[in-house]
């Protein structure tokens, strides 16, 4: 997992590839609780993230990107039914969650299609759908109907 912080806020996290290095030198506070809140969500899949997170993108995606926040670890949404609780459209929906900037932290990867899957950071089959599946294994989901 990389994670990007400047001036004081976390910028974003994503999954960085099987050839990516540990990171090097000094770490500064932020980064440090950022890997400590991740360690515990390893630990315990129930953690909820309290990271301050920046403002930024469009006031829709920050709505999405909320609403994310609040489902629960172990239970899944889909891209349409979030999208009525929001008053807006699946396509939308599934496009915030793309832009998600916060991978993990943000959980995008519980929501779901309603026939499947869906798609995890843009990509609808390889390793990130993997690591999809993978997280919401953790969470206890071992299945979907």
């Amino acid at each position: 997992m990389g994670i990007y912080a400047r001036g004081g806020d976390l910028w974003g996290c994503d999954w960085l590839g099987d050839d990516a290095l540990p990171a090097e030198g000094a770490e500064d506070e932020l980064l440090a609780v950022c890997r400590e809140e991740m360690h515990v969500y390893l630990r315990a899949p129930a953690h909820r993230f309290g990271l301050p997170l920046p403002e930024t993108g469009s006031a829709f995606q920050r709505r999405v990107w909320h609403a994310l926040r609040d489902i629960p670890a172990g239970e899944v949404r889909t891209y349409g039914a979030l999208a009525h609780e929001l008053g807006s459209g699946p396509r939308a929906v599934a496009q915030a969650c793309r832009a998600n900037p916060w991978t993990l932290i943000v959980p995008c990867h519980r929501v779901v299609a309603a026939n499947g899957w869906g798609g995890y950071a843009g990509a609808v089959d390889g390793r990130l759908l993997e690591i999809k599946r993978g997280l919401l294994a953790h969470e206890g989901v071992a299945a979907l109907i």
